[in-house]
C-alpha cells in the first residue's frame, strides 16, 4: 500500500476527490493547512503588524492507495491539478507498512 499526501489549493478539493473515485477509492483525510514555497503571498491582513507573511491556504489530502494504482493517480492528478504556475502544489508518495481497523482489527489487505 501507498499513502499519497497532496498539498494543494483549497478549491482544488474536488478534483482530487474525482480522480480518487474515478479510481474506486473514497477514504481519504482532508486537513486545511498554511503553507509556503516559491508563492509569494500578498496577504493584506498582516501589513498592518509590519510582518512579513508569506504563509497562504492550502489543503492537505490523505490517501491509501494499492501500490499497483499509484502511477495512475498521480499521473491524473498531476493532469488536473496544474495550471503551470507557481502554487500549484505537491503530491508525496511513502509506503505505508501495515494498516489496522479499529473497529474490528482487520489488518492490512481488507482495510481498504
Amino acid at each position: 500500500m501507498k499513502k499519497i499526501e497532496i498539498i494543494t489549493r483549497t478549491e482544488n478539493l474536488e478534483a482530487v476527490k474525482r480522480v480518487l473515485a474515478k479510481n474506486d477509492y473514497s477514504g481519504m483525510t482532508v486537513t486545511s493547512v498554511m503553507g509556503c514555497g516559491n508563492q509569494i503571498s500578498s496577504n493584506k491582513d498582516f501589513e498592518k503588524l509590519n510582518v512579513d507573511m508569506n504563509l497562504l491556504p492550502r489543503i492537505q489530502i490523505m490517501a491509501v492507495v494499492w501500490d499497483e494504482d499509484l502511477d495512475e493517480i498521480v499521473v491524473e492528478l498531476q493532469e488536473e491539478l496544474s495550471t503551470g504556475s507557481v502554487g500549484d502544489g505537491k503530491i508525496f508518495v511513502s509506503s505505508v507498512d501495515e494498516g489496522i481497523r479499529i473497529r474490528t482489527g482487520e489488518r492490512g489487505d481488507k482495510i481498504l
